[in-house]
C-alpha cells in the first residue's frame, strides 16, 4: 500500500474515532459534566470553543468586564448555535463558577483580567490560550520578557494555580463552523495531569492534540502563530496550521523494541517526549 495512502487512512481513521469519542461523551449525564468558564468568550475562539465544548456535554459560563457584554456574548452564540446554552457572568464570578477556566482575552488584557479572577482560580485548571502579538508586526514573532505568555502567567498566579496554555494556532473562527480542523494543538503546562485533562478537552472539541511539555515551552506554540501569518500572507493558504507527523521504530531496529510497532498515539507515553521528566 502506498505510503501516502496509508498516512490519508490513518488521518482519517482518526478522525473517525474523535467523532465517536464525542457521541460516547454525550451520552452520559450531563448534569454530572464538569463547569467551563470561558474569560472573553466575545470572540471567535471562545465562541467556538463553547460550542465544540457544549456538543460535547459540559456546561458552559461565558464572562467578560461587565454582565452586559457577558450577556450579548450568549445571545450571539445562541443566535449562531441555539442548541448551545451558556450562562453570562462578570468574569470574578464565572472564574469561581468554573471548575476548568479558559481565558481568551487579547494579550494586552491578559495580567489585567488574571488579576480581577485570581481568587477564583485556586486549585484549578487555567486554559490560556495567549498569543503575544504586538500591532502592526504580528508576523514578527515578539515573546515576553518572561518567556511567554503562558509562562508570565503562570508566573503571576503561583504554583496554586495550573496554567495550561493550547489552541494558540487553530484558526479560530473555523471553531464556530462544522469542519474538520486541521491542525493539531500543542499542550504545555509544568503538571501532567493538569495537560492531561486539556488534551482530553481537545480531543472532545474534534482536534489532536499532544503534550509539549512545561509551560516554558508555551514559547514554541506562541512562537508559531506569526509564523503561520506570514505563511497565509506569502502563499496561496488560508488557515496553515501544524500536525505532528513521525514513524515509530520497526521490529528489528536498532532501537530494537518489538513493543513500539504502532504510531504514537497523541497524549501517549510514546507519543510524549518530556515524559522522563518530572511533571
Amino acid at each position: 500500500m502506498p505510503g501516502g495512502f496509508r498516512h490519508g487512512v490513518r488521518a482519517a481513521n482518526r478522525r473517525i474515532m474523535r467523532c465517536f469519542a464525542v457521541l460516547a461523551f454525550k451520552e452520559t449525564n450531563v448534569a454530572d459534566r464538569e463547569t467551563i468558564a470561558i474569560l472573553g468568550g466575545t470572540g471567535d475562539l471562545g465562541t467556538g470553543l463553547a460550542i465544540r465544548w457544549a456538543k460535547a456535554g459540559y456546561r458552559i459560563v461565558i464572562g467578560s468586564r461587565t454582565l452586559e457584554k457577558a450577556q450579548n456574548a450568549v445571545a450571539n452564540l445562541t443566535a449562531i448555535s441555539p442548541e448551545t446554552p451558556a450562562e453570562a457572568k462578570v468574569n470574578p464570578a464565572a472564574a469561581a463558577a468554573g471548575d476548568i477556566v479558559v481565558l481568551t482575552v487579547p494579550a494586552e488584557h491578559q495580567t489585567s483580567t488574571l488579576q480581577t479572577v485570581r481568587a477564583g482560580l485556586a486549585g484549578k485548571i487555567l486554559i490560556d490560550v495567549t498569543v503575544p502579538l504586538v500591532p502592526p508586526r504580528v508576523g514578527t514573532v515578539q515573546l515576553p520578557p518572561e518567556g511567554s505568555a503562558g509562562k508570565r502567567a503562570q508566573d503571576f498566579l503561583g504554583d496554586d494555580v495550573m496554567v495550561v496554555t493550547a489552541f494558540q494556532n487553530v484558526a479560530a473562527h473555523l471553531l464556530k463552523e462544522d469542519v474538520a480542523i486541521e491542525c493539531d494543538v500543542l499542550v504545555a503546562g509544568n503538571k501532567r495531569a493538569a495537560r492531561d485533562k486539556v488534551i482530553q478537552l481537545a480531543e472532545q472539541a474534534g482536534m489532536r492534540a499532544w503534550h509539549a511539555g512545561p509551560i516554558e515551552n508555551s514559547a514554541a506554540a506562541e512562537a508559531l502563530t506569526s509564523v503561520l501569518i506570514q505563511i497565509n500572507r506569502r502563499h496561496e493558504i488560508s488557515h496553515s496550521g501544524v500536525q505532528i507527523v513521525g514513524q515509530s521504530p520497526q521490529r528489528g531496529s536498532a532501537r530494537g523494541n518489538p513493543s513500539q510497532e504502532e504510531s504514537p498515539q497523541p497524549g501517549s507515553a510514546r507519543g510524549n517526549p518530556s515524559q522522563t521528566q518530572a511533571d
